[in-house]
């Protein structure tokens, strides 16, 4: 399912931005965590709603965007795998996916970007009906 990627898309909230960009019966953050931290569930769950859903940016932008930073950062491999997901089912294609992950060598390292493209890897091959 791809989401409508237009630049002028009306806000969204937390739940339909993760909706969006979720596997049918993914579970959302704030139900993950929610016996254990729900102050922070529900500060993602505002987060989703008011700075990705804000429509500045359409949505297959603002899920590369994140792919980069969550590549330069490391160690996120699981939030790396969904948002990979996400950006596919933004619209984005999984050479653009890649061509993301490769900008972060120059800023934040080789390894990272070898990181990044293990995790990418089996998403990429999940989804053999996306570009």
């Amino acid at each position: 399912m791809s989401v409508d990627a237009s630049p002028a898309l009306a806000p969204r909230t937390g739940e339909e931005v993760f909706r969006a960009l979720a596997a049918e019966g993914d579970r959302t953050p704030w139900e993950s965590i929610g016996d254990l931290a729900p102050g922070l569930g529900a500060h993602i769950r505002h987060g989703l709603g008011a700075l990705v859903g804000d429509g500045g940016l359409d949505l297959r932008t603002r899920e590369l965007a994140t792919v980069c930073m969550l590549a330069a950062l490391g160690d996120t491999a699981p939030q790396l795998a969904f948002h990979t997901a996400g950006a596919l089912r933004a619209g984005a294609t999984k050479a653009e996916v890649v061509e993301a992950i490769a900008q972060v060598a120059l800023y934040a390292g080789i390894p990272r970007t070898l990181n990044a493209l293990a995790t990418a890897r089996p998403v990429l091959a999940a989804h053999p009906d996306a570009a």
